[in-house]
């Protein structure tokens, strides 16, 4: 069988891709190695997606796959370890099976680098989180934290202080790497406090994260009060598996533009796995919505 669209990864990104594949009427194919919904299912409460006010990651996540799978497309639990291409057909090749294609959609996403520290996993959402403007405004008025040295720190601080009453930077060494237009505007801040050559070493808790331990270069430990920490290390593509056939960046990320489209014609990405600006719940979903579309408009055409 020769599918028309195979999506990997069943993510916000991937799922949209596949309900615009099969309201074209396309015979499309889901392969997702571990549970739908990607990153979004640790969300506790959705605030700024359109029309939906509050709505928790699991809750969206729950509803995109049962719309998928309410217009018939076929979903199957099985990790993508190579992609063929194969002149007029693509041949996907899972732990299990090869399946056939006549196009591809890669919506793997990325996963947030961690600390690598004791119940990180377990206070994610409970304190601890990798994405300040999705869970910023539950710390109003309240102390943070921000882990990180990059652009994506620095804003993240940024945001931060316009909602919480103290924000910590944390950086482990002694000058960021993000913009100097950005630093500037960080140190006009009143509430932001800067901590360089350190990390964070122990987070502490009691069902909610309650204060962390920071390590400074020379040996000295302090542990600070906050009611949250942001992580800003950096993310991980998830294209490990792709790179031999797809170009992907000196990070790892897909190099696509808007539309969609990689080096191999028939073969697109969507999602927080290629290379952009804004990586948010609204575009993982625009990315699938335009990346089916140049899979349909390609298989109309061939």
């Amino acid at each position: 069988m020769i599918y028309d669209i195979i999506v990997i990864g069943a993510g916000p990104s991937g799922l949209t891709a596949a309900i615009y594949g099969k309201r074209a009427n396309k015979n499309v194919l889901v392969l997702e190695a571990k549970t739908y919904g990607g990153q979004i299912i640790n969300t506790l409460d959705i605030e700024n997606y359109p029309v939906e006010e509050h709505i928790s990651g699991f809750e969206f996540a729950t509803k995109l796959y049962n719309q998928v799978k309410n217009l018939g497309a076929e979903i199957v639990f099985e990790k993508v370890v190579e992609i063929k291409n194969i002149g007029s057909e693509k041949e996907v090749i899972t732990t299990k099976n090869t399946y056939k294609a006549k196009t591809v959609i890669i919506a793997t996403g990325s996963e947030n680098r961690k600390l690598g520290l004791e119940n990180e996993e377990e206070l994610v959402g409970k304190g601890l989180s990798y994405c300040a403007t999705c869970d910023g405004a539950f710390y109003k008025k309240k102390k943070v934290a921000v882990v990180g040295g990059g652009n994506t720190a620095l804003e993240d601080a940024l945001y931060l202080a316009d909602v919480a009453e103290k924000v910590y930077l944390i950086h482990r060494r002694d000058s960021f790497r993000g913009e100097e237009s950005t630093i500037d505007q960080l140190k006009e801040k009143e509430n932001i406090e800067f901590i360089y050559n350190s990390n964070v070493t122990k987070l502490n808790a009691n069902e909610r994260l309650e204060s962390i331990e920071v390590t400074n270069n020379d040996g000295t430990i302090q542990t600070i009060p906050v009611n949250g920490l942001f992580v800003a290390v950096g993310r991980i593509p998830e294209n490990e598996n792709f790179k031999q056939l797809i170009q992907v960046d000196d990070s790892g990320y897909i190099v696509a533009g808007e539309d969609c489209h990689t080096n191999v014609e028939g073969i697109y990405v969507a999602g927080d796995n290629r290379t952009k600006e804004v990586r948010q719940l609204v575009t993982a979903t625009s990315d699938g919505a335009v990346a089916a579309t140049a899979a349909i408009k390609y298989i109309n055409n061939h």
